[in-house]
């Protein structure tokens, strides 16, 4: 089964709404016309408005960095599903490396959100990933398919094939250290395998992977080379526009 490809831009913690603006305006100028690729941007709550304003309509889709798994409630700093989706939202990401490391997110914690965006039509981005103690130590399996076991708990093989992984090695989130493309292959193919015998043989071919961790326009030609690979979840390389649109073009 062909599986479309996704450039997913994570802005983390950066731009205001006027600079998140000026970014979707020189982005769709350059990507505007692309067909073939998903393209979407995660920017901080405060601009998730002035971002849809943007790209509502276009090629760009919009997403949002997390989401809580109660409508509504007593719970301070947190945004709910309501909330994104009533700015517009289309994809949301659930257990980023940084909010398990930062806010305290557990794999438990994974399972609520992600049964909660299911419950949707928000497209769940479900991130995995190992620290390099871990790898080091032989634990790759154990921990990637250990958080996938957790965080896909409770849910049928027709919930999750509207899911996404993002495989994203905690070693090379922001450090400038990527994965070869045969380690990112080897952690892919061993998810679709984990899917098959966990879930279905149909499985598989349904969900898209995606790697994260210092993806750029340097590396990204040999990342996609892999079967597996669908497409990346991008940091720092999507704060630019003209980099971020050359790993679209690339993809496409």
């Amino acid at each position: 089964m062909s599986r479309r490809p996704l450039i997913a831009g994570n802005w983390k913690m950066f731009k205001t709404r006027g600079e998140a603006r000026k970014t979707c305006r020189r982005l769709l100028n350059l990507v505007g016309d692309v067909q073939d690729v998903d393209i979407a941007v995660f920017p901080a709550f405060t601009a998730l408005e002035a971002v849809r304003e943007e790209v509502q309509g276009t090629v760009v889709g919009l997403g949002a960095q997390s989401v809580h798994w109660e409508d509504q409630g007593a719970y301070t700093s947190e945004i709910s599903l309501p909330m994104v989706l009533d700015c517009g939202c289309q994809y949301v990401i659930i257990g980023h490396s940084e909010t398990r490391e930062n806010l305290g997110e557990t794999d438990d914690r994974v399972n609520l959100k992600l049964t909660k965006a299911l419950s949707s039509p928000i497209i769940p981005i479900v991130c995995v990933g190992e620290t390099f103690v871990q790898r080091e130590t032989g634990r790759v399996s154990q921990v990637v398919l250990g958080q996938l076991e957790k965080a896909l708990r409770g849910l049928t093989a027709e919930q999750l094939s509207r899911i996404i992984i993002a495989y994203e090695p905690i070693w090379a989130i922001g450090t400038g250290r990527t994965a070869t493309p045969e380690t990112a292959q080897e952690v892919h193919a061993m998810i679709r395998e984990w899917l098959r015998d966990r879930f279905s043989a149909e499985l598989p071919g349904q969900v898209r992977i995606i790697y994260g961790g210092s993806v750029k326009p340097s590396n990204v030609a040999e990342l996609m080379a892999e079967d597996d690979l669908d497409g990346a979840l991008v940091g720092g390389a999507s704060l630019d526009p003209e980099s971020f649109a050359k790993l679209v073009r690339f993809a496409g």
